[in-house]
């Protein structure tokens, strides 16, 4: 109702204030309306989201209940969704303003609105500073120069409005509630400078004309619009993300020096301009010389005064002689600038270039040591060019590029993503992994090692222990007999060969063995899958194992190679194997059952020991500590040494009649 209330205010469509109040009392209340919606003043405070969110009961729990309290909570839990707001807007994205205030980062849209800003800044850090010095400029085409400059003002006013909501992560979430976005802009110091550079500097265009400037007066009023260049950091963000998204980082960051030696001769070809205008133009032969008609023109000015910039940064070619102080003095610190700078720069470019070369230089040395191992132990020419060969198609064909260093430093499940990406097609081609489950699948995936066979190599040869089985990637293999001619097919990209012997099939009759021989035909890239692996990720998958077990059954009795008899016994060994490890299983179970119950009533005892000798103790203290306040009690003894003295018996006392009479009666009772 108050929000009703506050829009009316603001729309200025309520009726009743319209006829009841005066025009001054609709501003004052719209004006304040406008200032709680900005300061959120008024407002109640909102419920924790959090407890909200998991103490109160979810669809799925009410399911199965009482209508009527079903319907009293969905009530409840829609009253509790208006008034939620902030962090309820980051997690379930249910509030449309806290989505439309809201700028998320890591967008594309993001990355090319700062493209759009990049542009803006870099006009203003070309042509500020050259139309403040070389006044034609701003007399051809003054128009286009204003659009272009109040366009760039417009693209700073928006950007401050997208850099003031974007969205920043707290505890890995990302914030999208525009209040506290706006809150965390202005806790950082950015917004000063944000602010500075939109200051409205050109209103001195009112008293200081643009037009007026010219060979008696520089610089320009367009000066005033140096603030703009303060909006650099926001380039300097684009040229990073664009660093980490290209595919070519090291020629971007050449174009980035390249840009930036641009840059920096443009100001000072600007800065000489500015000092011969201050000596004169024309008094000597260091400063422009302005008179001719050629050189009056506003091409000849911009390139020789870029031209002297370039020759003195650079520190290369003659320069004209300077003739008094203040010339030498700029020369000197421009020389001093250009040997710094460029050297930096240059430094900068030679690392960007070896850093180009790093993977040939170190995949080079790789070669160059094993050239040299070959001629310590007197290879063959053949092999040695084989060898040779080998390395120029693996350089050729990826570059050396050793995967799983490059990968080390990725966890596990970017790993296994990227695997899926890259290998999971080609391990879908295996007959005996069809419908298998995707978890297998993903664990196999991580296991496939590529290796590559150069013309001739022997990937396998009849007889020999099957270890593992290969997935043709790339490349030409043909199956040969022992005489190596005769040629029985052909294998091409995606065929497969030695998945049977790497089940161990109990039955086989070629006893997981290579049952032909396998050549390539020239440059073969296959992938390896040993049997180690295979069997290690099948632990995991009893189900998995099982099937693949009875496809490669399947595939053996196709080709007549299963021993039906020998494969009945292995299983009802296995089975009996299996059925004892269950009944060990059962039994390890009720000894730790059992040693557990023992444990706890050991436990128990020793407990209720110590209680008791807690007890013992205490009454020994307890009877220790009275015998000495007993001892403390006692009268002091005199100081004689009893030893020596006699003791003193006792007098006995008389008996008298009474007492006699009454012992008497006592004994006799």
């Amino acid at each position: 109702m108050v929000q009703a209330i506050d829009i009316a205010a603001i729309t200025g469509h309520n009726e009743m204030d319209q006829t009841k109040h005066s025009k001054p009392s609709t501003l004052r209340r719209t004006l304040n309306a406008l200032r709680q919606r900005l300061t959120k003043r008024n407002r109640a405070k909102p419920p924790d989201w959090f407890v909200e969110r998991f103490s109160n009961n979810t669809n799925a729990d009410k399911i199965g209940k009482n209508p009527a309290s079903t319907q009293v909570s969905t009530t409840n839990e829609s009253t509790s969704a208006e008034a939620d707001s902030g962090p309820a807007c980051e997690i379930r994205g249910s509030s449309r303003l806290c989505n439309r205030l809201s700028v998320n980062p890591s967008l594309q849209s993001h990355y090319r609105w700062l493209a759009v800003v990049s542009l803006a800044v870099l006009y203003n850090i070309i042509f500020v500073v050259g139309r403040a010095v070389f006044w034609e400029i701003n007399q051809r085409a003054t128009p286009v120069w204003y659009f272009l400059d109040y366009l760039c003002d417009f693209i700073y006013l928006m950007d401050t409005l997208v850099h003031m909501h974007e969205g920043y992560l707290d505890q890995g979430l990302l914030v999208r509630d525009a209040y506290k976005l706006r809150r965390h802009y202005f806790s950082n110091k950015g917004w000063y400078i944000d602010v500075l550079s939109m200051l409205p500097t050109d209103i001195s265009y009112i008293w200081w004309s643009p037009s007026k400037c010219g060979p008696t007066l520089l610089p320009c009023s367009v000066i005033v619009r140096l603030n703009r260049l303060l909006r650099l950091p926001r380039m300097w963000e684009w040229f990073d993300r664009t660093e980490t998204a290209t595919s070519y980082p090291n020629a971007f960051r050449i174009c980035k020096v390249v840009l930036a030696i641009l840059v920096l001769i443009h100001w000072n070809a600007c800065m000489y301009f500015v000092i011969s205008y201050a000596l004169g133009f024309g008094t000597d032969n260091w400063v422009y010389n302005l008179h001719g008609e050629r050189n009056s023109t506003l091409q000849r000015q911009y390139i020789y005064s870029f031209y002297w910039s370039t020759l003195t940064l650079t520190t290369i070619g003659e320069t004209p002689t300077p003739e008094n102080d203040a010339e030498y003095l700029f020369v000197v610190a421009d020389f001093l600038a250009g040997v710094l700078i460029f050297a930096t720069i240059v430094g900068n470019i030679g690392s960007m270039i070896s850093n180009m070369n790093v993977a040939r230089v170190e995949f080079q040395n790789r070669m160059d040591g094993v050239k040299q191992y070959m001629a310590f132990r007197k290879v063959g020419h053949e092999l040695e060019a084989r060898v040779i060969r080998w390395f120029a198609y693996t350089w050729s064909q990826s570059g050396a590029l050793d995967e799983e260093r490059v990968l080390a430093a990725l966890p596990d499940k970017l790993k296994a993503e990227i695997a899926i990406q890259v290998h999971m097609d080609t391990l879908r081609q295996v007959r005996i992994f069809h419908d298998t489950e995707p978890g297998l699948l993903e664990a196999l995936v991580l296991k496939l090692k590529l290796q590559v066979f150069s013309p001739g190599d022997y990937i396998c040869r009849k007889g020999d222990v099957g270890k593992e089985m290969y997935i043709v990637k790339r490349g030409k293999l043909s199956v040969v007999a022992d005489d190596g001619v005769t040629v029985f097919a052909t294998l091409g990209a995606g065929s497969v060969f030695g998945e049977v012997s790497v089940l161990e099939i109990a039955g086989n009759r070629t006893g997981n063995r290579r049952t032909a021989n396998v050549r390539s035909l020239g440059y073969s890239d296959l992938f390896c899958l040993a049997k180690r692996d295979l069997w290690e990720t099948l632990a995991d998958y009893p189900e998995a194992r099982a099937t693949l077990t009875e496809r490669g059954c399947q595939l053996l009795r196709k080709d007549g190679l299963l021993d039906e008899q020998v494969f009945a016994d292995s299983q009802r060994v296995h089975d009996t194997i299996e059925s004892g490890i269950e009944k060990l299983e059962l039994s390890v179970e009720n000894l730790n059952m059992r040693l557990a119950r023992l444990l706890a009533e050991y436990t128990a005892s020793q407990a209720k020991m110590k209680q008791r000798l807690a007890k013992l103790e205490l009454n020994y203290q307890l009877t220790q500590n009275s015998a000495l306040t007993e001892q403390h009690a006692r009268p002091p003894r005199s100081g004689r040494l009893y030893s020596l003295q006699p003791k003193k018996r006792p007098r006995p006392r008389p008996i008298t009649a009474s007492k006699s009479i009454e012992n008497n009666k006592q004994n006799t009772l």
